[in-house]
């Protein structure tokens, strides 16, 4: 029994030398660490701090009607919260900005989340706006920056935007609208992405939502594509987003998924009911590995592949 509580207390002593080398070891880690955390601690408080006492003012409700030298009410700004800093923008949150013409009618009414106000006074948006129009007219986009000149009458940006449709995402490298207008400019080169999975390719697209309607309209090179057909159009494209009707103008040449080439003018894409069909009035030639074909008109379904030429037809069969 003696013997026993004797190897008992040298396990004890021996644990506790271990423990003592071990701490005394790992002292400077252990240091270390309760230092980073005191200073994490520190750090985490003093951010808090900052972001309670960064703005030198801080107003609920905000409300500013700003006028032009010649004393002509340019726009309206209402705010949930503003922000003013002494080295920084003012910031505000829950923005409506109204814009006012020449004649003093409204022009168009601009929501977003957070917006700014910069030294020279133009106001500057980030990430979602919707545009609403004296007409009425919805316009919703992304963009990292859109600035509203009052002045010029104009809302513009340098940067790039994401406009969103019904059916349809488009970006493109800028944009411009005039604040009395229902018509947006989208700039520089442009895509169209419809949840269709039709991709198109153009630049300097031009969206027209007057009456009503849902025209985007491009006067440049234009590249429209499918799994089943890939078409490319000289002189630009006339889409009708209501009705489904893609118009490519001027000569317009189309690769088949079967591996004809199509070449033709004018020709309409008609996406109504779910589908592709191809149409044109002008006088087309069709060409494969064992086929050459020239028509007056033309009538191509996508999907089914089904060719139809009329029309004083000419074939030449290899």
């Amino acid at each position: 029994m003696a013997l026993f509580k004797t190897k008992k207390i040298q396990s004890f002593i021996i644990f506790i030398i271990v423990l003592v080398a071990t701490l005394w070891v790992f002292q400077d880690n252990f240091l270390k660490l309760l230092v980073f955390q005191k200073i994490a601690e520190q750090s985490d408080t003093t951010s808090e701090e900052v972001k309670e006492t960064a703005y030198l003012e801080k107003i609920d409700n905000f409300f500013l009607k700003e006028y032009s030298v010649e004393h002509v009410l340019l726009h309206t700004i209402q705010a949930e919260t503003y922000y003013s800093y002494k080295n920084s923008p003012v910031q505000m949150l829950e923005v409506e900005v109204n814009t006012f013409n020449q004649n003093q009618e409204a022009g168009v009414l601009l929501t977003s989340r957070s917006a700014e106000i910069l030294k020279s006074g133009e106001i500057f948006f980030n990430g979602e706006v919707k545009i609403q129009t004296k007409a009425g007219v919805s316009h919703e986009l992304g963009t990292e920056s859109l600035i509203v000149l009052s002045d010029d009458g104009l809302i513009k940006s340098n940067k790039q935007v994401t406009y969103l449709g019904e059916a349809s995402r488009i970006i493109s490298e800028g944009m411009e609208m005039s604040i009395d207008s229902d018509t947006m400019y989208l700039s520089g080169n442009v895509k169209i992405y419809e949840d269709s999975g039709v991709v198109i390719d153009t630049k300097n697209l031009y969206i027209d939502h007057k009456l009503g309607k849902k025209i985007y309209r491009s006067k440049e090179v234009t590249v429209y594509r499918s799994k089943d057909a890939i078409v490319t159009s000289k002189s630009g494209v006339d889409i009708d987003m209501n009705l489904k009707l893609i118009n490519l103008l001027g000569k317009v040449e189309a690769l088949t998924s079967a591996g004809g080439v199509l070449n033709s003018s004018d020709v309409l894409i008609d996406q109504s009911n779910d589908g592709e069909v191809l149409k044109s009035n002008s006088a087309t030639h069709f060409k494969s590995n064992t086929i050459d074909i020239k028509a007056k008109k033309m009538h191509y379904d996508a999907v089914t592949k089904k060719l139809e030429l009329m029309n004083r037809v000419v074939a030449v069969y290899e």
